[in-house]
């Protein structure tokens, strides 16, 4: 059986909102063009493998205010996250196995095979 660990709430609440904001910065992402400033397209065969891209309109003073916003975020909950004083009570590789059960603490617990 998994050792239980008794993560502090804020230690829980940080590592949930480092993940909704990972999440929303990774969708946001993917929705801008795939350059901040305008360029053209452009298409490349001579290396291992062609790479395209289409023409990039850039992105827009607040879709960069935005990506700014939710980069400073998520920097300021990992220092949160990884500098808890909840670690200091775990050495060694307990406090790896906790640090990583942490980071799947929101997931349901898997269900029994039988």
């Amino acid at each position: 059986m998994a050792t239980p660990y008794d993560f502090p709430s804020d230690l829980l609440a940080g590592q949930e909102e480092l993940h909704q904001v990972r999440a929303e910065l990774s969708a946001l992402l993917k929705r801008l063009p795939w350059s901040v400033e305008p360029e053209d397209g452009f298409s490349d065969d001579n290396g291992w493998r062609k790479v395209e891209r289409p023409a990039s309109p850039g992105w827009t003073a607040d879709e960069q205010a935005e990506v700014e916003k939710l980069r400073r975020r998520e920097h300021e909950l990992a220092v949160f996250v990884s500098t808890h004083r909840y670690w200091s009570q775990l050495t060694g590789p307990d406090r790896v196995t906790a640090r990583s059960r942490l980071k799947h603490a929101h997931e349901p617990p898997p269900a029994e095979a039988e």
